[in-house]
């Protein structure tokens, strides 16, 4: 199971792309995202997020 990114409770601090080692997060146009296919369910993102805008898919 991959993460997802809440748009809504994102606020573009980028420290979840900084942090995920596969590479699986990037901004794309506003907002940050996660690419299902490079995600490896490692949970290092959902640790740093402060606003917890990452969870399970």
């Amino acid at each position: 199971m991959t993460h997802v990114i809440s748009k809504d409770d994102c606020i573009q601090c980028g420290a979840c792309e900084t942090e995920c080692p596969e590479g699986a997060i990037y901004m794309d146009g506003e907002y940050y995202v996660v690419d299902e296919a490079k995600c490896k369910d490692c949970g290092s993102c959902v640790d740093v997020c402060p606003t917890g805008a990452i969870g399970p898919k």
